[in-house]
């Protein structure tokens, strides 16, 4: 298939808002592929050139692509800036002069010509790669057709964003298959497991469902990491999953290491590859994990040596760092405490009961590791089926500065991606208000007035993700809590990811609007009093026909947050992994 087909295919995704008309056209698309097509037009109509987890950037900042358009079609760059500016979308105006001059010739392109020229570009480095990158940027901007461009040119700035996510491509490939949704539960399954679009895509059309139900861990391809229930009680918990194991919930970092001789990378829950930035986990990987090949997670903790004790999370996240790594290590040395197996020397734990992954997990880590001497350790369990002793556990784990405990069902597997009652999380009480935080994404912001005018922004909108639907919704819009210097740091890091218009992806009540619109990338902690029924936010709200039958109207409120104040941002946190609509009910019941 051409660019210019695909081109064709984006843009009418573009004037659409409904999801499942979003899925139809996809499907459409994807039926016409050849396997090895799909596998690389999935990742550039996400807008990038991999799986999530391989990180290939074109570091190309607006100057340079501007330079590459004025050097592809002879302009002064300062016009062009001009009409960019007029408009607010360099895709659009690049189209647009495309279409004026018409001694610029172009051919159709194909789309793995396309895409293996985008990958040259972004992987040239060194001493004269910039210009190197705008060279290439400026041959491929001539040689495409206009509608082409439009969508080419915002690939290496990374705004090619249609308003859908991997959970759509994957119903789209149901669609594409047999004309509904019932393959997603198989799709996603395997998405947990290995996800890489791509791939799975590839073996669909290749092989078939059945051989995608097969899709297995591979060493070096995160895993998307389980989450765990909430429940109020100790009683609560036993009646729920029986005798269980009690962990502590330790108030770090989660990491997902994978190991193959000395060779150790180190992933997030986001699946970015962060090996280069802890040094010491990797070293003791390699020294204290006693296997050839293994996947393990765990949570990271910054120790104080002189103290000897662990340090809280604002301390422990400055290991977060693309600068300065030996020295902030040497500063603040990180503990593994190991809580979970999921692959051993070539066999598959993930559906093996939790029993078994533990008693694995300490064979090849020791239980008489000392804290001073080692990196890794493993996380202390005890046995419970006695909700006292459940309480007390966890009472004597708040006493020590932990989040809490984590109680696991003995016969339980490990879920990938999924929130279910094999792990269930008790970390503070539930019982009246809202004790627990809320994990939000920063949908956009309101200018600052009075003192907050020198800021630049007074007030921001957050919402949660509704996995149902595939949408952002609000909760709350924060105006209070935030010290001068929190304000700085949002507004810096929002206007990053503004937007011209406010994304497909978001239900927003129109008195909730905001001045500037973002992208959904930035998660913040935030804590609450309660969580209210409202009828100015979206999160939970249920519609109905109008009696006219021409609109809708709101038939249940949805939920907002009272009183709601930040906490932390979390760096650590991807969209996918902030509170989404269900957790959200649920917390709210639970208040109850």
């Amino acid at each position: 298939m051409t660019f210019k087909t695909l081109a064709s295919y984006i843009t009418r995704i573009e004037l659409l808002s409904s999801r499942l008309e979003i899925t139809k056209i996809l499907a459409e698309l994807f039926s016409k592929l050849s396997p090895e097509e799909f596998e690389k037009t999935v990742y550039l109509i996400l807008g990038r050139l991999t799986p999530t987890y391989k990180t290939v950037n074109f570091q190309m900042a607006e100057k340079m692509v501007i330079r590459a358009v004025a050097k592809a079609f002879q302009i002064d760059k300062t016009e062009f800036v001009r009409r960019y500016e007029v408009v607010g979308d360099i895709g659009e105006v690049v189209h647009k002069i495309k279409l004026e001059n018409k001694s610029f010739l172009s051919r159709d392109i194909e789309i793995i010509e396309v895409y293996e020229r985008l990958l040259t570009m972004a992987q040239l480095g060194g001493p004269g790669s910039q210009e190197e990158k705008i060279v290439h940027l400026s041959s491929l901007l001539q040689e495409i057709d206009p509608l082409s461009a439009r969508y080419v040119i915002r690939i290496p700035l990374g705004i090619l964003r249609l308003g859908f996510s991997d959970m759509t491509v994957l119903d789209s490939l149901s669609w594409m298959k047999q004309g509904d949704k019932k393959l997603r539960p198989i799709l996603q399954k395997a998405f947990h497991v290995h996800p890489d679009l791509g791939l799975i895509g590839k073996v669909l059309k290749k092989d078939g469902i059945s051989k995608v139900n097969m899709i297995e861990p591979a060493l070096f391809t995160p895993i998307i990491m389980m989450k765990a229930e909430r429940l109020s009680s100790g009683t609560e918990i036993i009646e729920k999953i029986g005798k269980c194991s009690v962990e502590p919930k330790f108030d770090g970092f989660r990491l997902q290491v994978h190991k193959m001789g000395d060779a150790v990378r180190l992933y997030t829950r986001g699946l970015d590859d962060v090996t280069f930035m802890y040094p010491d986990v990797v070293e003791g990987v390699r020294k204290e994990v006693d296997a050839d090949e293994a996947i393990l997670e765990g949570e990271a903790i910054g120790y104080d040596k002189k103290e000897n004790k662990f340090l809280p999370f604002q301390e422990t996240v400055q290991r977060k760092r693309k600068h300065g790594i030996a020295a902030k290590a040497l500063e603040i040395p990180l503990k593994l405490f190991a809580f979970e197996l999921l692959y051993l020397n070539g066999k598959n734990y993930i559906f093996e009961p939790f029993t078994k992954r533990r008693e694995e997990l300490n064979n090849i880590i020791s239980s008489s590791a000392k804290i001073v001497d080692s990196t890794v350790l493993i996380a202390n369990d005890e046995l419970v089926d006695d909700p006292q002793i459940l309480e007390s556990i966890f009472e004597d784990a708040i006493g020590s500065g932990l989040e809490g405990i984590i109680a696991k069902k003995l016969d339980g597997i490990y879920e990938p991606g999924a929130r279910g009652w094999n792990w269930i999380k008790f970390k503070r009480s539930y019982s009246s208000k809202i004790e627990d935080t809320i994990d939000c994404v920063v949908m956009g912001y309101d200018y600052g007035k009075g003192k907050r005018a020198e800021f630049g922004i007074g007030a921001f909108l957050v919402g949660v993700y509704d996995d149902k639907t595939d949408k952002f919704m609000t909760i709350a819009k924060i105006g209070t809590g935030l010290t001068d210097d929190e304000w700085r740091h949002l507004k810096s890091i929002s206007d990053k990811l503004k937007c011209t218009e406010k994304p497909k992806n978001y239900l927003v009540d129109d008195i909730m609007e905001v001045d500037v619109w973002i992208n959904p990338e930035i998660i913040v902690e935030i804590k609450a009093d309660e969580i209210t029924r409202s009828t100015m936010h979206t999160a939970g709200r249920q519609m109905k026909p109008s009696k006219s039958g021409s609109s809708f109207q709101v038939d249940v409120p949805g939920y907002a947050l009272r009183f709601p104040r930040l906490e932390r941002f979390r760096s650590d946190k991807t969209p996918g992994e902030s509170t989404n609509v269900g957790e959200l009910i649920s917390l709210h019941k639970a208040q109850k």
